[in-house]
């Protein structure tokens, strides 16, 4: 038997590059010769497209302006067709084949023609052409509007009872009364009218963080610092049901406006879904990386909003337990979120700034900037008022729509107590938006109202829009 011989890698690649290459280099002849004419063709109507529109500038002649400046007219050949014993014929066909002509200089009347997008911008003031670079249109300024005016607010009543910080408020339905929890671990129930104590429940075993108060039963939920969520029953004062699942303090609650369902969150990192009649943990929404400070429901999607010290504010999928969005333009912990009552849109709080966002996708619409101390919590009214309140006892007013500050005042702090008790811990604002609860760290709840003999005479809105430098991110 023969020996084999063996070549090498390359000269196998070089020999089936060399095959291919005799295979097809046969072919190479049969390639028809480029028409000088039809290049031509191509090269005007890919100029024509490209540079029609700056072809008339203001710096030249007349003369040379003429065949730039008829751009309305069909595209005629010049390039000696019309002796080629075809004549117009020649150029229909020609124009009929020549695929690459676009519709706006073939059609004048094409909506995309350069003879509309020429014929809208401003004339250039004795040039001839009327025709401009797009590039040096002015852009047109954003105009910030007018913020709508406002009544102050002022303290209308100071309510002590509670022996240690108020954290949190629920205002009833009703509006006959309001909630408190405290760090005494007592909740209290308050009459709204009067601000007298009309019950006391006790049950948890440390600070009480949230309170909520459903509308379609006579239930109160809390929720605490000894890992407990708690349902009780307003007909007999009962606790009737726990939740249990939380590893850590529970910090906020939201109840679910049209379904029976109710949302927790706090230290573990986690807000939970639970099954109010059943007590079924339904779904535990994870992607936090720190405590989820606050935690909103509303009845269109996204159902669940989340923020929390991890800097991000989270949109969740109520049916499929997951997070669908996550917002991190924030800089520092989120320890609020707040709906507003009419318009589609929340708003987020951090030491950074409040933000806007517009739901469903959570598209953020603009900063409101001033409040530069922890903004513990914030409140909204269907008249557009939104109020932040910070570690240091500071409440801002805001308008809603521009993010114009009409009032801010530092609230007073209760005779005895120290001036580091000023802190606002929680706010909400009545059924009626008249009346703004908060609970603070001198151990009462203060009620404010508007000033109703304010006007805008007397409290003109100090608008400068030069003063507002809105930050797009």
């Amino acid at each position: 038997m023969e020996d084999v011989q063996k070549h090498s890698v390359h000269t196998l690649i070089f020999r089936s590059l060399k095959r291919t290459h005799d295979l097809f280099v046969s072919n190479q002849g049969n390639l028809p010769e480029i028409d000088d004419r039809l290049e031509k063709l191509r090269r005007a109507i890919k100029a024509r497209d490209s540079y029609g529109f700056v072809s008339d500038l203001p710096g030249r002649s007349k003369e040379d302006r003429k065949p730039a400046a008829d751009t309305d007219k069909p595209l005629a050949i010049t390039d000696g067709s019309e002796t080629n014993g075809r004549g117009e014929r020649g150029n229909a066909e020609l124009r009929d084949k020549a695929i690459a002509i676009p519709t706006n200089l073939s059609n004048p009347s094409s909506t995309q023609s350069t003879s509309l997008v020429r014929s809208s911008l401003p004339n250039n003031g004795g040039t001839g052409g009327g025709g401009t670079n797009l590039p040096l249109i002015p852009k047109k300024a954003p105009t910030i509007p007018k913020p709508k005016w406002h009544a102050p607010w002022k303290l209308s009543r100071v309510i002590s009872g509670h022996l240690g910080w108020v954290r949190c408020i629920a205002v009833e339905p009703g509006n006959e009364w309001f909630a408190t929890g405290a760090g005494d671990r007592v909740i209290k129930i308050w009459d709204l009218a009067s601000g007298k104590l009309k019950l006391s429940l006790t049950g948890h075993v440390s600070t009480v963080r949230g309170v909520a108060v459903s509308a379609k039963h006579p239930y109160l939920f809390s929720c605490g610092e000894d890992r407990q969520v708690k349902c009780w029953d307003l007909e007999y004062n009962k606790v009737i049901r726990h939740y249990h699942g939380h590893l850590s303090a529970v910090y906020s609650l939201a109840l679910h406006p049209t379904i029976d369902v109710l949302a927790t969150s706090g230290r573990d990192s986690t807000a939970r879904i639970w099954d109010m009649r059943t007590k079924a943990n339904v779904h535990t929404l994870t992607g936090h990386t720190n405590t989820v400070a606050s935690v909103v429901a509303q009845s269109t999607n996204p159902q669940i909003i989340t923020g929390s010290h991890d800097s991000t504010v989270r949109l969740w999928d109520l049916a499929a337990g997951k997070s669908v969005c996550t917002l991190t333009n924030h800089k520092k912990s989120v320890r609020s979120i707040v709906l507003h009552p009419t318009l589609y849109m929340f708003a987020s709080a951090s030491p950074d700034n409040i933000k806007q966002w517009r739901c469903p996708e959570g598209n953020f619409v603009q900063n409101i900037s001033g409040h530069t101390a922890i903004v513990n919590c914030m409140a909204a009214n269907s008249e557009g008022v939104l109020v932040s309140g910070g570690d240091n006892g500071t409440m801002f007013f805001w308008d809603w729509r521009t993010g114009y500050n009409f009032q801010r005042f530092q609230a007073p702090v209760q005779p005895g107590s120290m001036d580091s008790e000023a802190g606002i811990f929680a706010m909400c604002f009545d059924q009626s938006g008249t009346r703004l609860i908060t609970a603070e760290a001198d151990k009462t709840i203060k009620v404010y109202k508007e000033d109703y003999e304010a006007s805008e005479e007397t409290h003109p809105v100090n608008w400068r829009p030069e003063l507002l430098k809105r930050r797009k991110f």
